[in-house]
Order: structure tokens, then sequence, then C-alpha cells
């Protein structure tokens, strides 16, 4: 009996000292302390919160955290970084109304300590409605695009406004229920467009149709899924004078040629041909058909059919070898050539995520037998991007998460892959970590803290020092990455969008133009330098999920584009939880031939999966598509519309492995096509090289990544 009390004290007396324990823990976490529960302020008003990061006792943590806003572009928080203690005092202005988020957060850990207030911010009054039409003479007959944009007292746009919107004779013009202008018969009216008490009005004009002909004058019969025929329309009047500026309506109808397995050849399954015509009558198919094209105006029209072919562009991609990694994530990658002692040899880097800080050099000299020659471990959690030089000595690797703050970027020594020396350390002013860097006529161009890139000279690479800093002017501004070609830097910034800056461009004029080669960003340049970024030309992307910046001038058509790539997850990151994530997005082309207009002219997306990191060359896009594995793509010729649905894909390439982080889950980090193959980093399972078998392909020869070779 006496043995059974002296062990039930036993047991509670070591339950008492492990809750006691327990609370002492429980009792000691960080916590977050904000001066004010909630804020409310009018856009352009600014407060200012202390917040403090606190241990369990109510002292400073002396641990720098990270000051947000949400949603993106919605507040500005300055400063974005507390002090070493653990204090911020934050300056907050709000630049939309809505109901948004002052978040702040600890380091890159595991065990990160989060924290926020609401900031509410009422809508302005409405201030001002401006009609956007500069034509306002219509012909009898016409239905024509009306617009206006609503302003309210803050000077922004208020899309979601109810307008009225109304003619004062509806019997010479008036509005149908597609808020189009119809123009009935000749004659004047007065447009009146209200919201609440703020009215505006614009006098238009209809003149009677002078059209009594329309006439499709294109001799062509026959293309392929993805070309594009513009449709030249010979508008006359009743006297055969031709009509310039007739507001010619464009429509289609077709049947799909269903293939081998009863759907249509190309694209998805549809009872109908599928296509895209355009307002200014450019026409492109997606499914292979027959198809009645339609210039019309006025009960005046004329058509044309079109037969439409595959475009049979579809090859083979083998696997020629791979590198497995399957303890750690792994990034970014770069392929380059051996130099010195090492000529003729073929070398890779690669990065690792949410790891240990390393970052793995590889000799692919046969790619078939890929091997790990040496590491370079730094504090860090990720190691995230990998780039060298051109000339294959220098190469610099990210930092992200070190347990000291010092989140910069390393110089190596790369000449001697075998033995990679570590040349400096540059950490100044980079607490929040650098994500993505490029190397450009011996300087590096890094993205600090994701909202600016730092441009560091290293000439003498034991030396750099910084010349530079290119940061938006905008509420909230971010930054994903940069890549510099010929003196142009190309940045993407998430809501803000692509930007173009001269960092060192030879500005060019039209005397000095190559055709095959001619940026026509170099007109504006000539003014920057890597210590004076300056300022050319940027598109903003309105869902705010630009993530990847790359141009490209087309073989085949000499037109400038450069590719806004999407990164966008809804569902949420979960590879740092150990599950697979579900990423969307895609390629958006934005036809940059006219700098001081650009347009959005397609876009490659592929429905179950989103899009990463992207490589051009020649007319052949390269994608890592996450999920979706490695996509290459025909992009010859004018690009207008879904390029997925034509049928453009050359090939793809899934790389799921049963021994991988992730096991049998595909997830391509980046891609780089090298001496006619392509190497690509999988984030769950390492290193690959593929090759595209087979040269030929539709009606013209290409290489083994499927540049073509002849251009006439």
């Amino acid at each position: 009996m006496k043995k059974r009390i002296s062990l039930f004290k036993v047991l509670f007396l070591i339950t008492f000292i492990c809750a006691q324990q327990s609370d002492s823990n429980d009792m000691n976490p960080l916590k977050f302390d904000f001066e004010v529960d909630s804020l409310y302020l009018k856009i352009g008003e600014s407060a200012n919160v202390t917040v403090k990061l606190l241990n369990g006792d109510g002292s400073l943590a002396n641990t720098v955290f990270s000051i947000y806003g949400t949603p993106r572009g919605a507040l500005r928080a300055t400063p974005r970084t507390s002090n070493s203690r653990g204090i911020a005092k934050v300056n907050i202005i709000p630049y939309i109304s809505g109901t948004h988020k002052l978040n702040v957060r600890t380091g890159y850990i595991e065990d990160q300590i989060v924290g926020q207030i609401t900031v509410k911010v009422p809508l302005p009054p409405i201030n001002s409605i401006v009609f956007n039409n500069s034509n306002t003479n219509f012909y009898a007959g016409s239905v024509n695009d009306f617009t206006y944009t609503v302003f309210d007292e803050a000077g922004l746009i208020r899309d979601n406004e109810k307008v009225t919107i109304t003619s004062s004779d509806p019997a010479v013009a008036d509005f149908n229920i597609y808020g189009k202008l119809v123009a009935i018969k000749s004659g004047k009216a007065i447009v009146k467009a209200q919201v609440g008490d703020i009215i505006e009005e614009i006098r238009i004009r209809v003149d009677k149709n002078p059209v009594r002909k329309l006439k499709i004058t294109n001799e062509q019969t026959e293309i392929r899924t993805g070309d594009v025929i513009h449709l030249n329309v010979k508008a006359t009047d009743r006297f055969g004078k031709i009509i310039k500026n007739a507001p010619i309506q464009y429509t289609y109808t077709g049947k799909a040629d269903f293939g081998e397995y009863g759907l249509p050849a190309v694209g998805q399954a549809r009872l109908h041909a599928s296509g895209l015509v355009t307002d200014d009558g450019r026409f492109v198919a997606e499914t292979v058909g027959l198809y009645t094209i339609t210039a019309s105006f006025g009960g005046v029209s004329d058509s044309k059919m079109i037969k439409v072919v595959s475009r049979d562009v579809q090859q083979e991609i083998k696997l020629i070898g791979h590198g497995l990694v399957k303890d750690v994530f792994t990034s970014d990658l770069w392929v380059w050539a051996g130099i010195g002692k090492h000529k003729g040899k073929d070398f890779a880097a690669t990065g690792t995520w949410g790891a240990n800080g390393e970052a793995y050099f590889w000799d692919v000299s046969d790619p078939e037998n890929m091997k790990i020659i040496d590491t370079v471990t730094v504090d860090a959690r990720t190691v995230n991007d990998v780039k060298v030089s051109e000339d294959g000595k220098i190469g610099v690797i990210t930092r992200e998460g070190a347990s000291n703050r010092k989140n910069g970027f390393l110089i190596l020594d790369v000449s001697d892959p075998y033995n990679v020396e570590i040349l400096y350390e540059f950490n100044d002013d980079m607490t929040g970590g650098v994500h993505n860097v490029f190397i450009a006529d011996n300087h590096v161009y890094a993205v600090n803290n994701g909202r600016k890139y730092d441009i560091i000279n290293i000439e003498d690479p034991r030396n750099p020092f910084r010349v530079g800093v290119y940061e938006l002017d905008t509420p909230g501004h971010s930054i994903h990455d940069v890549w510099v070609v010929d003196g142009i830097a190309y940045s993407s910034n998430w809501k803000d969008g692509l930007h173009m800056v001269d960092v060192g461009g030879l500005k060019f004029d039209e005397k000095n133009r190559n055709d095959a080669k001619y940026n026509p960003l170099l007109m504006k340049a000539g003014k920057g330098s890597p210590a004076n970024p300056t300022h050319l030309a940027d598109m903003p992307d309105p869902n705010g999920h630009n993530h990847t910046a790359f141009p490209f001038i087309s073989q085949s058509t000499d037109k400038f584009y450069v590719i806004g790539g999407d990164e966008w997850f809804p569902f949420g990151w979960n590879a740092s939880e150990g599950k697979l994530s579900d990423p969307r997005g895609g390629y958006h082309f934005m036809d940059y031939t006219d700098p001081d207009n650009p347009k959005e002219e397609a876009i490659f997306q592929i429905p179950e999966a989103g899009s990463h990191n992207l490589w051009i060359q020649g007319d052949t896009l390269i994608g890592a598509m996450f999920q979706g594995g490695l996509r290459v793509v025909d992009i010859s010729g004018e690009l207008l519309g879904d390029l997925y649905r034509q049928g453009r894909e050359i090939g793809t390439f899934s790389s799921p492995h049963k021994e991988g982080v992730l096991p049998n889950a595909p997830f391509l980090w980046g891609a780089q096509p090298y001496k006619g193959m392509i190497f690509f980093s999988d984030l769950n399972s390492g290193l690959y090289c593929v090759k595209v078998i087979n040269k030929n392909f539709g009606d013209y020869e290409y290489d083994d990544i499927g540049n073509r070779i002849n251009q006439e």
C-alpha cells in the first residue's frame, strides 16, 4: 500500500512539474503589440501606428519584423521593416477604399509570428464623368462603343458605379441593352450620362450611311490553326467611290472537322469551329474546319470561306538525363560552358528552396550522367536564384531567411566549377532578402526585399559597390524579378506590371535599324545607365499576378514582344507543408512594336496548371508550367488569341518521380535551352535534360528545340 502511495506521489509531481514548465513556456511567446486596434482613414490621409514585437513578459524581442499592407496596392506602409529592437513607427496612407489590413510578421522561420489591424477607408463622393469617345460623328445603321469613365473626389476610377446613359432623341440614336450606341437615322442628339447628382453631356451627329457595297478582297482560302489573316474589305458608295473608315463589323461561323477520336482535331471539344475575329478585321482559328467570315455594315455584307487545317507541329520530347535531388526542394537553374582548363565541358547550377542554404554545381558534359561536383552552403533557408556571367567566370546566388538577417547575395568564382570560391558576401541594406538577380555588363541587378532592384558594380568582384536603385513610386509596390538585354532592364512588378528601364541601352534611330534584330525601345534609350536607371515604358497588370518579364523579337514577323508571366496560387502555396500546390496563370504576349501604344495580343495558358519561368529562343517558347510540366510552343508568325487552343504546342514533358521530395508530383521551376537540348529544374526532384526529337514540322525547317532555320 505504501509503495502505491509513493508511486502516485511521484506521478503527481512529474505531472505538476511538466504543467508548470508548459505554463512557463506559454507565458513567454512572441506577440505583436499595436498602438491601436483599428484605423479609419480617408484616401490620401495618413496616420502613424507604433508596433512592437514583445516577449511573453512584455520586454522587447530584439527581432526585426516585416510590415506590409493587403490587398496589394491598397496601402502604403513605411518603413517596410522594423528596427533591430523590434519597434516600428509605421506611417499608413490608403490609396483605395475598402477594408484593408496592416500586416506584420517575423522572419523566414517555420514558427512565424503574425499580427494585423484593420484599416477602414470609406468611398469618396463621385466627382465627374468623362466621355472617352473622340469621335462624335456616326453613320446610320452602325453599332458603336460609347464609353465613359467615372472619377471620385480622390481622382480614382469607379468601375462599379451604376451609370444611367440616355439619348435626347432615341429616333436618331439610342442605347441597346449592352450599352452600345445604335445610330438609327440622320440627325443630332445629346447623350447624357448621370450618376446621382453628377451629370455629363456630349453632342453627337448621325449621317446617312453612304455604303452601298462591301467586298472582301483577300485571295487566300486556306490557313493553319493559329495563322492570322487580315481581312481587306473595300467599301464603296453608289458611284463606286471608296468610303474610308466605314465602321465594318466582322463575324464568323464554322463547322469543325472531327478527328481520330470523334472530337475537333485541335483545341477543346466543340461542336462548332472555334476562333477569334477582332474589331479591326483580323481572324485566327483554334479548330480545324470550314469557316465563313462576314463583313457587314448597315444592311450590306460580303462573305468569304476559309479552310483551316491543322498546324501539325507536335513532336516527341525525349528524356536525356536526370540528376535526382530528393531530400530538398530545387529552385532555379543556370547552364553554361566551361572555360580555361574546363573548356569543352558543360556545367549547371541549381538552388534550393526552404532548406539549408545550399547551391549545387553540376557537371552536365554528359547529360545522361550528370553529377554534382561541388556544393556551396550559406546561412539561408532559400537560395532561390543562380546566375553565371556570360564569360563563365562569375556566379551569383541569392539568400533568403538567414538566421542573422544578412540576406543579400554571394559573388562566386565559378571558373573552376569543381572548386567554387566565395569572393564576396553582399548584404548591405538587404535584410529582407534577395529573391532574384541578373548579371549584365559587370553589374548585378538584385531584387531587394521584393520592392526594388539594386544595381551593384562587380568589375572587381572582391570589392563590389552599389551604383543605382530602381524603385517604383506607387502604393504597396513590389517586384519579383528583372531581366536585362541590350542595356534595357525588364522587371515584373505584380500589380504594377511590366516596367522597361534604360540602364545603358545604346540609342538607335531608323537609319541603324536591323530588321531581324530591332527593339523599338532602343529608339527611346540613350539617357540611362546603371547609375541612372531611366524609365522607358510600362504596362500595369489589372490582376496583380505579374511575376515574369521576358522580351523577344519575332524571327518571322520582326514584331517586338514582352511576355508577362503570371504566378497565382488561388489555393495557397503548400510546398512548405509537404503538400501539393495547385497554381494557375499563363504567359501574356504584349506587343511593344509601338512602345507608346502597347497592347496584349495573345496568351498561352493551360487550364489545369500555372506558369512559372520561361525562355524564348528564336520562335519557340520554352515554359516551365509548374504541375503542367515542360511546354515547348511554336510562336512563329503573328500572335493573336489563345495559343494553347490553336494547337501550337510542339511537345510536352512531365517529370513525376517516385523518390521526389513530394513523390510523383511534377512541379517545374525553370527551363533553359542549351546546345540543342533543354535543361529544367523540378522543385520536387532536381535537374533534368530533354531533347525535341525530329527536326521537321509544318512547312518549315527547325532545329533541335524548334527554332526556324529557313526564314524566307
